[in-house]
């Protein structure tokens, strides 16, 4: 179990219920997003921020609301130049170098990430008590491919050079990276997060040996380090693409649950992973666009391969924008018994 403070509103030993998302799918959440002039200054402004959290809740009755951010907040906290650029995605500059490392700022300006804390503090006064409030980061290994290649690569070739070629400089943005991570994720939990959770998104694209040093061996010193400063903090885990390096993931890391991406092995879960940690996933997100009876049976699949064990559904990454509320709708009510 995660813990007393998440309650019920959990998957917890074969019992699933829906866990929350963010609501960019949704037509009141483009409206707010018009309105916000820019998709960080939306993320930086605690009304708006909060009002896009809450849209999924009030829909659907999640059992958990995702606080509205992005993991690109900590370089932008750290002094790079964050922008979001409408149809190329974000975009980081300068790129960091070994030559610019010692320009970011290492204690991060914790003053330029206010905004959010204050959202989550209205968050949890807002939610009802038994909807659990989710924070989140970027995990170092995800965050530093961003910050290093300066926008979305297709292969995270740029980190994986400088972390072979200029091992010591790499090693020095991770370091910077966890600190700055405990101290975000701390904030969050102390502003009212019941947990946080820790997106590796590009794990998958690391070797067994660069997986435990860049994966593995930051996200456990960022759980050590907050749970110094928050002991009791719940932490979820999500190496995407780790495959069966996730057991070592779960072994080693500290998480107290690990999502689970939409390529795993239901068996290799049900055999390696559940047995010593809650997992949380792994609807295809695809699958939930395409909807229609394709979406049925993953539900269906789902539920019969990780529900007889502790088990938070969810999909195995977010929900993308072109997806149909009524597909949202229609998942629903197949998790929630109705067919």
């Amino acid at each position: 179990m995660l813990g007393a403070n998440l309650g019920e509103s959990w998957i917890i030993s074969g019992r699933y219920r829906p866990f929350g998302g963010k609501g960019r799918y949704l037509p009141e959440y483009r409206a707010v997003r018009a309105k916000a002039g820019g998709f960080l200054n939306l993320c930086l402004t605690p009304e708006l921020a909060v009002e896009v959290t809450l849209q999924p809740i009030r829909r659907f009755g999640f059992d958990a609301a995702i606080l509205f951010s992005d993991i690109l907040v900590i370089p932008y906290a750290l002094g790079q130049k964050v922008d979001f650029v409408e149809g190329d995605g974000p975009q980081l500059s300068p790129p960091v170098t070994p030559a610019n490392l010692a320009e970011l700022n290492p204690a991060m300006r914790g003053e330029m990430l206010a905004p959010i804390y204050e959202a989550t503090r209205r968050l949890r006064r807002e939610l009802p008590d038994d909807v659990a409030l989710i924070g989140f980061c970027g995990a170092p290994w995800t965050v530093a491919t961003y910050m290093i290649a300066g926008h979305g690569t297709p292969d995270q070739a740029p980190a994986r050079l400088m972390a072979y070629e200029r091992e010591q400089a790499f090693s020095a943005l991770i370091d910077t990276l966890v600190a700055a991570s405990i101290e975000h994720l701390a904030a969050q939990c102390r502003a009212g997060a019941d947990a946080v959770q820790i997106f590796d998104t590009w794990a998958g694209v690391l070797p067994p040996r660069e997986f435990k040093r860049w994966c593995i061996d930051p996200v456990r010193r960022i759980v050590e380090g907050l749970r110094l400063l928050v002991p009791d903090a719940k932490v979820i885990g999500f190496p995407r693409g780790a495959g069966s390096l996730l057991a070592r993931f779960v072994n080693d890391a500290g998480v107290d649950a690990v999502g689970l991406d939409w390529t795993i092995d239901p068996q290799f879960v049900r055999r390696e992973i559940q047995p010593h940690k809650p997992v949380q996933g792994n609807i295809d997100p695809l699958v939930l666009l395409a909807g229609g009876e394709a979406l049925d049976r993953a539900v269906d699949f789902a539920l019969e391969q990780f529900g007889q064990g502790p088990f938070i559904f969810n999909l195995g990454h977010g929900i993308l924008p072109a997806t149909a509320v009524a597909h949202v709708e229609r998942m629903l009510k197949r998790v929630r018994g109705g067919r």
